[in-house]
């Protein structure tokens, strides 16, 4: 059978592709492997955000006694967590195959590999079937890297998915390696569920974020019990009858010590799986570390008709990223003329507190030279953040001095992913800080903040002073 558009892969980018091609009416065939719904929805961002609000509810049950409720032997109970996370995950892949369905989406379940330009051969359980095809989005996504001297093995060195699992007995020690995203998550996890959490990371810890904010995020974390070691790199481990020794180095010192953990948690990045699929032999060209190129506007490779999205492309590997690059494909495909022209993808970290932002950092914008004008806003000095006992963290707007264009917004606190939203419209609207200011936010909320930080920037805060 022919269709006009196959989709390799239906993680966020692939189905998000498949269904607004199908709603252009475009006959669509998707091909996934594993799981529908892809990493992120079976074994990346809605599991660990489960598994972090599980971890939440255990820490707001042990800090009850300042609002005024003492729960007396509370009992964990891992065997619901572990349901619990696999039932939302259950429900949301089986959501996707409903949308692609209902839609009119041929859904085919197996490892797609290409014949020609053309054509596709899919193999599954109930064997091989070939298609032929018009255009073709490639969404294959990435994989976790593994270091080899700490070979994961699902139980004593765990990654991003294996680490979800969580075991029957809480590991009283974990190391997490790496000290970015996905470390920080899995350290936060970990911690609010009763382990001893250390984190190593050889370069810098949260990479990427602004630095103030990320200076913040430290200082909670540490106060949380989190032990943070930046510069500082795993040498080699050796499991013993007492647990796994591991030999840490200073890599600024070259001082070496040995702990001993339960678990290691290895999270030092991930890359990108789209060879081995047939692409190189029609002549789709890739960079040096694997990730396919394309046109950043278009997204289509050096094969005409032949896309590429999400984290199998260079650039920010997010799913809400690649939900996006999934429209864009197929409405160009369908003849419209969508462009990847986004001003700016926000970034988050699920830690407690959050970490969010839209933009660049100060430090990016100075180095730039632009000439800034900043506010900051305290959630302690927000009413609602009292009433919520999350008064932790502070909202940062950047804008441009010369026009009061807004730049961007750094966020850390409670809700920090949900208040970023406006930012983003801020952003992608070209809004002036004005715009914020002016507008009337519903009162007490945590989205006052947007308000709040907005006067701070003109200096003319209410509820904090303007120094």
């Amino acid at each position: 059978m022919r269709y006009d558009v196959f989709v390799i892969g239906a993680g966020p980018g692939g189905y998000h592709a498949a269904i607004r091609a199908a709603q252009l009416g475009l006959k669509v065939a998707i091909a996934e492997r594993e799981f529908w719904g892809g990493v992120c929805l079976n074994v990346g961002c809605i599991p660990t955000k489960a598994l972090l609000h599980v971890g939440q509810e255990v820490y707001n049950a042990q800090h009850g006694k300042e609002f005024g409720l003492n729960i007396l032997n509370m009992d964990l109970d891992l065997k619901a967590v572990n349901k619990y996370r696999d039932g939302i995950v259950k429900k949301l892949s089986g959501g996707v195959s409903g949308l692609l369905k209902g839609n009119g989406v041929a859904m085919f379940e197996g490892e797609a590999k290409l014949i020609s330009r053309n054509k596709a051969s899919i193999k599954g359980k109930k064997g091989t079937e070939e298609i032929e095809f018009d255009k073709l989005i490639v969404a294959t996504g990435g994989a976790p890297n593994h270091l080899k001297t700490f070979p994961v093995d699902g139980i004593d060195i765990t990654d991003s998915t294996s680490a979800l699992i969580i075991p029957e007995k809480i590991p009283a020690r974990v190391l997490c390696i790496g000290g970015g995203v996905i470390g920080l998550e899995f350290a936060t996890i970990y911690n609010r569920l009763g382990s001893k959490v250390v984190v190593v990371e050889p370069f810098k810890v949260l990479a990427g974020v602004d630095e103030e904010i990320a200076k913040e995020a430290q200082k909670s974390y540490k106060k949380q019990g989190i032990q943070i070691f930046g510069k500082t790199g795993v040498v080699s481990y050796e499991k013993k009858a007492d647990g796994l020794h591991v030999l840490i180095e200073n890599l600024e010192t070259k001082e070496q010590r040995t702990e001993v953990f339960d678990r290691i948690i290895s999270a030092v990045g991930r890359h990108a799986v789209g060879k081995g699929i047939g692409l190189e032999e029609i002549g789709v060209k890739f960079h040096e570390k694997g990730t396919i190129d394309i046109n950043p506007q278009t997204l289509e490779t050096s094969i005409p008709g032949v896309y590429a999205i999400g984290d199998v492309v260079q650039g920010v590997w997010l799913a809400h990223k690649a939900m996006k690059d999934g429209i864009v494909a197929a409405e160009r495909i369908a003849g419209k003329p969508s462009l990847n022209d986004a001003v700016a993808v926000p970034g988050v970290v699920y830690t407690s507190p959050e970490v969010a932002w839209v933009g660049p950092s100060e430090e990016e914008l100075l180095a730039k030279g632009y000439k800034l004008r900043i506010g900051r806003f305290p959630l302690a000095a927000l009413g609602r953040a009292l009433t919520l006992g999350s008064s932790e963290g502070m909202v940062k707007m950047i804008a441009d001095e010369e026009t009061d264009l807004v730049l961007a917004v750094h966020a850390i606190g409670a809700n920090a992913s949900d208040i970023i939203g406006e930012a983003c419209l801020a952003l992608e609207m070209s809004a002036v800080v004005d715009d914020i200011a002016l507008t009337i936010h519903p009162h007490p909320t945590l989205s006052e903040l947007m308000l709040e930080v907005a006067e701070a920037t003109h200096k003319r805060s209410i509820h904090t002073l303007n120094k």
